[in-house]
């Protein structure tokens, strides 16, 4: 699930409304049947054919109007206050009604059109992630702050590269359209630094330097933006510094591996079990290390889901993209270990800043499950984040990473 779509604000009449015209069709005729002649009830049949406008198309408010005519035209159903001129009227307001549904059928259909070409830029800004990329299988989850908005202030985006498959998760500043550009930008940016930048730090400058020019041409000294970039090395981490102070992650609340002693507590052979020494990296049975790469600028540390839980990464982090970085400032990347069944999980502020109805903050790290799948991870947490908080008033963006060791 890539998106969390919400309908358009009058898209599609409610069954109800589809339904009240005809039944007050009926109660009205047989309130006309029961009551004295003294009590005049025209007046109900001449509004049943503006209601259907509402609710009906053209042709569904032409076959009310027609049965009121043919209904009140019968000697048996007609009451003897109802006279040719009543008729006549009735006529008039049902031919009226219908031209105004046929007037509000097109506007609808102008409006879907809008809409189309609305979301056929939104989804050209933040395409849908596929569930791979690469050797990294992916699941990501996106819910805009504005009503029926496919695309807000937050972003996220997964691209191979010859430097491996590179990740980002950034929210920027402000919500809603009016931060698309910015996204779209970024995004740009990402995209091409992934292709020509050997190191994360690079990517991050070329982002910064994005907005630091957006900025100037705005004059919006204010804006900026926080990202967390993730990358998982070409050749099982053969890039730079893949090995080096890598941090050993066992699975999440788990043990790193020892040195000389595998995740059982035996010696360590050729088929090592994840959690290796470190430095070492996590490897499967096919020797290859998992490793991950990670650099936050202000942007929130992810969370290592696996077996066990859920741990938030502990790790340095640079100033937000947007203040003038440059390579010497951003910190040093952090190399992350895995286990092939462990997942990294990245948000933004909108999943842990929503509150319940005591005012209370979301505790990601507590509530996470974990799930087999990287896109079954984001769908439970989104579950959960929804039952917690009811209505969320921010941009909320999710982002699930698993090396597959396959």
């Amino acid at each position: 699930m890539d998106r969390v779509p919400r309908e358009l604000p009058g898209a599609r009449a409610p069954r109800w409304l589809l339904a009240l015209p005809w039944v007050l069709l009926a109660v009205a005729e047989a309130a006309q049947f029961l009551t004295p002649e003294t009590v005049q009830l025209g007046f109900v049949f001449a509004v049943l054919p503006m209601l259907a406008s509402l609710a009906y198309g053209m042709a569904g408010t032409l076959l009310l109007s027609t049965a009121i005519m043919l209904l009140l035209a019968l000697p048996e159903a007609r009451a003897e206050h109802i006279s040719s001129g009543d008729l006549l009227a009735l006529g008039l307001i049902g031919a009226v009604s219908t031209l105004l549904a046929w007037v509000r059928g097109r506007r609808n259909a102008q409006l879907v059109t809008v809409r189309t070409v609305a979301e056929a830029a939104q989804y050209a800004v933040l395409p849908p992630l596929p569930p791979r990329v690469g050797p990294v299988r992916c699941g990501a989850l996106y819910r805009a702050a504005v009503r029926t908005a496919l695309v807000g202030g937050d972003l996220y985006d997964v691209q191979p590269g010859p430097y491996g498959v590179r990740a980002v998760v950034a929210d920027v500043k402000g919500h809603g359209l009016g931060a698309v550009s910015t996204v779209a930008a970024l995004l740009g940016a990402f995209r091409e630094a992934v292709l020509d930048e050997p190191e994360l730090a690079g990517v991050a400058a070329r982002m910064d330097r994005r907005l630091v020019v957006d900025a100037a041409r705005r004059e919006d000294e204010e804006l900026f933006a926080t990202a967390l970039l993730l990358e998982f090395p070409a050749c099982g981490g053969d890039g730079p510094g893949a090995s080096e102070g890598a941090e050993p992650v066992a699975g999440a609340g788990g043990a790193a591996e020892g040195d000389g002693a595998d995740a059982a507590g035996g010696p360590r052979g050729a088929e090592a079990e994840p959690g290796g020494p470190r430095g070492g990296g996590a490897r499967p049975a096919g020797g290859a290390p998992v490793e991950a790469r990670l650099l936050s600028c202000g942007h929130p540390p992810p969370f290592v889901v696996g077996r066990n839980g859920a741990r938030e990464v502990a790790m340095e982090s640079g100033p937000p993209l947007g203040l003038g970085l440059t390579r010497s400032a951003a910190p040093e990347p952090l190399t992350v270990a895995l286990e092939p069944s462990c997942m990294l999980l990245a948000y933004t502020d909108g999943v842990t800043e929503a509150r319940d109805a005591s005012g209370r903050f979301y505790p990601l790290g507590d509530r996470v499950r974990p799930e087999r799948e990287p896109a079954a991870l984001v769908k439970a947490v989104w579950r959960d984040l929804s039952a917690y908080t009811g209505e969320i008033a921010d941009d909320v963006a999710l982002l699930a990473l698993r090396v597959d060791p396959e």
